[in-house]
């Protein structure tokens, strides 16, 4: 059976100009056509929905993630995984997220949903697993639970190891602190000695295992970019030196504005407050944040204006709010939506290495898409008004009246 949508307007997320009252042919799971103006010949089987002129854009990405943190005490590692998936389920839904990146997830339990997800069984977004992230005793974000403290060369590559045997997609390297830590746990400070952080890389590179390199502060950036990480993530602070070797390396920035930007005192729209107020962040990681959030602006401008490759992700939950936060910042902080939208899809999809299979609306591309009513290139706050949510051409989400 065919699904057919018709009086499209479709934001392809190759072209900035929307196709109007289009027509989206698809089969078997993938995009088969798209054409102007009515729908082909159907036959009694094809299922067409009349999409009355909402925009038709790929399904969103989120390529920063952690399950829900911290873990209440006594709450069980099938608790702790139960959660996980539903909160994931939630986010594409509610949201339109119809893909994930993990940045690190306790008993491999992104493995475990991505593989739940990818069958025939429950209706998931697409994750791509890293399992425990990998930091130094007494490095950053240990309270996550998400953790895996290694030391030495030795105890990094046991670490690396054990990873790869448990079918991760990736390798999450912590190098530096961060803002949302204790009072040792600081974004301005490297953890990583140079033969731990060496053989850490090279262990990855011998192996082929894309590296996702936490780094926040110019020295870390630059080491990361050398040793050859695909995707650096937060660089709250750099330098020109950072901003030229992203560009020339071709290494992927996922700026997570989301961490700097959204304390009480920055947030401006009503989404942002209630988050906030949400949260209820601890006093002295509001100051941090606060301290930091110039700094932010400023790395993620530079990297914007050079032309950086860049992909959307929060660091944030919950996940049914986490992508559109960080889009609405990402404009609020000087990108233009078609940037935001495109970062949060193209983009995404490229730097998780799917890029001929997802992130745009293209005939031959899976049909992993969304419909909202009116269009995020004009407001990309129109981006919450979800109608449909589908995955390769299923609809899972129909939230019109």
């Amino acid at each position: 059976m065919r699904l057919i949508l018709t009086n499209a307007n479709v934001i392809d997320c190759v072209n900035p100009d929307p196709k109007t009252q289009a027509t989206v042919v698809i089969e078997d799971g993938r995009i088969l056509e798209i054409r102007d103006g009515g729908p082909p010949t159907n036959n009694s089987e094809d299922r067409v929905i009349n999409l009355a002129g909402s925009y038709l854009i790929p399904g969103l990405w989120d390529v920063h993630i952690h399950p829900q943190h911290p873990v209440p005490a006594g709450t069980t590692v099938a608790q702790i995984t139960a959660d996980f998936g539903q909160n994931l389920q939630r986010g594409m839904i509610e949201a339109g997220v119809t893909a994930v990146r993990s940045g690190g997830a306790r008993d491999f339990m992104d493995v475990a949903w991505r593989k739940a997800f990818s069958g025939p069984g429950p209706a998931g977004p697409r994750v791509f697993a890293c399992g425990n992230f990998l930091t130094t005793t007494g490095g950053h974000f240990l309270t996550s639970g998400h953790a895996r403290e290694c030391d030495g060369p030795y105890g990094y590559a046991e670490a690396i190891r054990d990873q790869m045997k448990h079918d991760v997609d990736h390798i999450k390297l912590n190098l530096t602190g961060g803002i949302m830590g204790p009072r040792w746990d600081r974004h301005t400070e490297s953890f990583l000695l140079p033969e731990e952080i060496e053989t850490a890389f090279a262990l990855c590179r011998q192996r082929n295992f894309p590296v996702m390199a936490h780094a926040t502060n110019p020295e870390a950036v630059k080491m990361a970019i050398k040793l050859g990480a695909h995707s650096v993530e937060h660089a709250y602070i750099t330098d020109e030196d950072c901003i030229t070797d992203f560009v020339s390396s071709g290494t992927w920035y996922v700026p997570t504005l989301s961490i700097s930007q959204l304390s009480p005192n920055l947030a401006t729209t009503e989404h942002e407050k209630a988050w906030a107020a949400q949260k209820q962040l601890a006093p002295d990681l509001v100051i941090r944040a606060d301290a930091a959030a110039a700094e932010h602006r400023s790395s993620f401008q530079k990297a914007l204006s050079a032309g950086v490759k860049m992909a959307l992700g929060s660091d944030i939950s919950p996940m049914r709010e986490s992508a559109l936060l960080e889009l609405g910042l990402w404009v609020k902080c000087g990108a233009t939506p078609w940037q935001a939208l495109t970062a949060a899809t193209k983009n995404a999809a490229e730097m998780c290495g799917v890029g001929p299979e997802l992130g745009t609306v293209e005939p031959g591309k899976l049909a992993d898409l969304i419909v909202v009513d009116g269009n995020p290139l004009d407001d990309i706050e129109n981006i919450r008004n979800l109608e449909l949510v589908m995955k390769e051409g299923r609809v899972v989400a129909d939230h019109r009246g």
